[in-house]
């Protein structure tokens, strides 16, 4: 075997170290690393791969097993009276167009969330307690485990509820109910969105009220 061969195979086994590091350091601090006791896992996308647009994929629905991240067990459950406030993040193009924790398929931009226990998917208010923007969003992934950490949204929801800039925000979270396996939502929980008041239940939101505000995003990142 002659050196440029040799030197080709060291460069893409150096290349796969770099990438497997990479993909446990994210493993360990966001929302879709982390592998549940039911065994559903998340895929990021590859490095090489530009995601431009994401097809929504229908997922399962599942209230899950008692798991144990970093050191602090989650038990799932189906809580109708659930409401929480405390700190919200938002997580994006590091796992834009990855599997999220019931099989559906991130996309950044829609109006979605990580929850650490509820059903997944489910529809959860979220209400930005430091403006009082409220919107429902689609609960189909596990998270945030980090311990000042309510819920994860997505970077539409976040700029929904305009704090996309900012990186979190003070957040009341309250359960609404089971969500449709079907995913392509995003327009009518886009229509939710309301100032000064609560958002409404999906049922009783007509789609033609959304307003297209949210401009498309890939690659920014916080501010």
């Amino acid at each position: 075997m002659n050196r440029y061969f040799v030197r080709q195979i060291a460069v893409r086994l150096t290349r796969a170290a770099a990438l497997a590091s990479a993909a446990l350091a994210l493993a360990q601090c966001s929302p879709l690393g982390a592998k549940y006791a039911d065994g559903v896992g998340a895929r990021y996308a590859d490095d090489d791969e530009q995601v431009s647009e994401i097809t929504a994929s229908t997922g399962r629905f599942t209230v899950g097993k008692p798991y144990s991240v970093r050191g602090r067990t989650y038990v799932p459950a189906e809580d109708p009276s659930y409401r929480a406030d405390g700190i919200a993040s938002w997580y994006g193009p590091d796992f834009h167009g990855g599997l999220t924790a019931n099989g559906e398929r991130y996309d950044m931009n829609g109006i979605s969330a990580a929850h650490p226990t509820m059903p997944l998917p489910s529809y959860a208010r979220v209400t930005n307690l430091d403006n009082g923007r409220s919107i429902i969003v689609r609960v189909n992934n596990r998270g945030p485990f980090v311990r000042n950490r309510l819920v994860d949204l997505s970077v539409g929801a976040a700029r929904a509820l305009d704090f996309y800039h900012h990186g979190t925000a003070r957040v009341r979270v309250e359960y609404v109910g089971r969500a449709p396996r079907e995913g392509g939502d995003d327009q009518m929980l886009l229509a939710t969105l309301r100032e000064r008041t609560p958002a409404p239940a999906p049922s009783k939101v007509m789609v033609a009220a959304a307003k297209p505000f949210l401009p498309k995003v890939r690659d920014e990142g916080r501010e």
